[in-house]
C-alpha cells in the first residue's frame, strides 16, 4: 500500500523539468529507466512524468523545501548518467 500525505498537509514546494532529446526513443529509453526508481517518501514527495515529442518532462511537489531539493538533485543525477549512457553506447 502506498503512503500518502495526510489530509491537512499540503503540497506547497514544486518545480517543473522538461529535457529534449534526440529521439523519442532516447525519451522512452530514460523515462523506462528512470522510473523503476520510486520516491523514498512519498508521503512528503511527489514526481509524475512523462514524455511527449521526444521530451521527458517531470513535475515534482512536496510538503518542504528541503525534500524538494532532495528529490530533484538525486533525480538530476541519474538523468545525467542514463543521458550519458545513452550518448555514450546508444544509435548513433
Amino acid at each position: 500500500m502506498a503512503a500518502t500525505a495526510p489530509s491537512n498537509q499540503t503540497w506547497d514546494f514544486s518545480c517543473k523539468l522538461d529535457v529534449n532529446f534526440e529521439s523519442e526513443e532516447h525519451a522512452f529509453i530514460v523515462y523506462t529507466t528512470l522510473d523503476v526508481d520510486k520516491e523514498l517518501q512519498p508521503d512528503k514527495v511527489r514526481r509524475v512524468m512523462s514524455i511527449s515529442n521526444n521530451k521527458l518532462s517531470v513535475h515534482f511537489e512536496a510538503l518542504e523545501a528541503r525534500f524538494l531539493r532532495a528529490s530533484f538533485s538525486a533525480f538530476v543525477d541519474v538523468l545525467t548518467l542514463a543521458t550519458k549512457t545513452i550518448q555514450d553506447f546508444g544509435h548513433k
